[in-house]
């Protein structure tokens, strides 16, 4: 085999993953915050939250991303652990829609069809109403311009007649258990290294649709995948809470469940697909019609990843609490820390594969930083009348923390938005990220008021010095008045959004301090 074909082969894959990764993304942006409602709002019970994940992870196709995001919203708190499982068994079965897509790539030379879909798309991506449809037409053309490559780069390698390759098949048994198991771990490595079951599927139906790889080795490799896609929701819930990573765990629960079952019924279980798609599995190589036979084993792959993953949906379904109790013994609650320390809640490591979704994160974090700044506040409010050196003491010192936390918090927050602000946004969202700049800096702002007026009463205390009597009413006037603005309504009764409400703590904190 030349190199350069190999060239071609690893060029046409990572072709088509950017195709993908572009199309999903396009879909994304086009959907917007829309998605996420819908993700929110369409989890009622069980079966619209399979529907749900199911829609959702065919729209935009990106099974990983919708699971992403189901954690994250567990995260945040906008789901239970039920409605996530639930949309997670959904995004299984959507994530089908792409092999099927593959194997059509696979059947015929799709090639012709995307010169005038990439001309197209340019022609829009140069319209500014239309670029995120010209976005899309890119992403599309791209992976079925990687999936005729790497079609075309099957042919050129001619596997069939390659004796390395068909010796080193030729030692693993097809009807071997332990060849299963061999394949199943391979297709799961595979996937844990490459982060994309789609590029292994590719592999897959290249070797099977060749007649290199057996159909029963070519399904294990598809069962590896299952449990290989999981880890991306494992790595993403690694500093989430514990409900995150107990949906992240159900995933991955749920896929080995239905690779357990499959495995006690494999052969029969593969025959009976076989039979449905019309591949004859007993055919021996060089028959006549061998071709054309082999050409439906890309088809047979398809229909086994969706077979399997309705069938395990339609298993598991029923018993979905037994599984969250399942996930709940795996994953214990992490224990209780103390409050004061510094730990971001909400975003996780790296930016979320999906940029509106990030918004959402930093949109949950920066609420948290409010409830912290409003607990800041309310022990520079308990120091003021705290006599007790001892626990004046502990309580400054708290205060000097928080400031710190405060700061820490702002510049974690605000790298995130820079951050996300990189990547393309739609304005709704765009405007969205500059207000969040605007309310962590005003946040950050009633943190330096309250830690100087606390400052203010340790110099005051250490001097065995005391306000009058009339600045103490008018300090405690004041923090009413910041409280007040930290929290209230407009008299027409619509909620102050937070960046004005910062803005009116800040004054009056500052008012405060310079009264102090």
């Amino acid at each position: 085999m030349s190199i350069w074909i190999f060239f071609k082969l690893i060029g046409a894959l990572a072709l088509l993953m950017f195709g993908m990764k572009a199309m999903s993304e396009a879909l994304q942006k086009m959907a917007g915050p829309q998605l996420r409602h819908i993700l929110g709002a369409m989890t009622t019970n069980r079966f619209t939250g399979i529907l749900t994940g199911t829609f959702i992870t065919a729209a935009v196709q990106s099974s990983t991303a919708t699971t992403v995001m189901t954690v994250s919203f567990v995260n945040a708190g906008l789901l239970t652990l039920v409605q996530a499982i639930s949309v997670i068994m959904g995004a299984n079965i959507g994530t089908t829609l792409t092999a099927w897509i593959m194997s059509a790539g696979f059947s015929f030379n799709i090639t012709d069809f995307v010169w005038p879909a990439f001309f197209i798309g340019i022609v829009l991506i140069y319209s500014k109403k239309r670029k995120l449809i010209g976005d899309f037409l890119f992403g599309i053309s791209f992976m079925f311009l990687g999936l005729g490559t790497l079609r075309q780069t099957g042919i050129d390698m001619d596997l069939a007649h390659n004796q390395a390759v068909l010796d080193f098949f030729s030692n693993f048994d097809p009807q071997s258990f332990f060849t299963t198991i061999v394949f199943l771990l391979i297709g799961s490595v595979l996937t844990m290294c490459v982060q994309s079951s789609a590029a292994i599927m590719a592999i897959t139906m290249i070797l099977c649709s060749t007649g290199v790889l057996p159909i029963y080795q070519g399904i294990a490799l598809v069962m590896g995948e299952n449990i290989g896609t999981t880890v991306t929701s494992n790595l993403a819930a690694l500093t989430a809470n514990t409900q995150a990573r107990r949906a992240a765990m159900a995933h991955m629960v749920f896929n080995v469940f239905g690779v357990i079952w499959v495995l006690c019924i494999f052969h029969p279980f593969i025959n009976m697909i076989c039979d449905w798609v019309g591949y004859d599995v007993t055919m021996p190589k060089g028959a006549p019609g061998f071709a054309a036979n082999a050409a439906k084993l890309s088809f047979v792959l398809a229909a086994f990843h969706t077979t399997f993953n309705v069938a395990n949906t339609t298993i598991l379904v029923g018993p979905i609490k037994y599984l969250e109790k399942l996930v709940c013994i795996i994953i214990k609650p992490k224990a209780n820390k103390d409050e004061d320390e510094f730990r971001l809640h909400f975003i996780q490591a790296g930016i979320m594969k999906t940029p509106e979704l990030s918004v959402l994160e930093a949109s949950k974090e920066i609420k948290s930083f409010a409830e912290r700044i409003q607990r800041m506040f309310g022990m520079v409010r308990e120091l003021l009348g705290e006599r007790d050196m001892d626990k004046f003491t502990k309580l400054y010192s708290r205060v000097e923390k928080y400031e710190g936390i405060s700061d820490n918090m702002e510049i974690e927050i605000a790298k995130y938005l820079d951050q996300v602000s990189n990547a393309h946004l739609s304005d709704e969202t765009k405007e969205k990220v500059r207000s969040m700049l605007r309310e962590i800096s005003e946040l950050e702002s009633i943190g330096d008021a309250c830690y100087n007026i606390a400052r203010t009463t340790n110099r005051l205390i250490n001097s065995k010095e005391e306000f009058i009597p009339e600045q103490y009413d008018h300090i405690h006037q004041m923090f009413e008045l910041t409280d007040d603005a930290a929290s209230s309504k407009t008299k027409c009764n619509k909620r102050v959004s937070l960046s004005e409400r910062c803005r009116r703590s800040r004054r009056v904190a500052r008012g405060c301090l310079h009264l102090s």
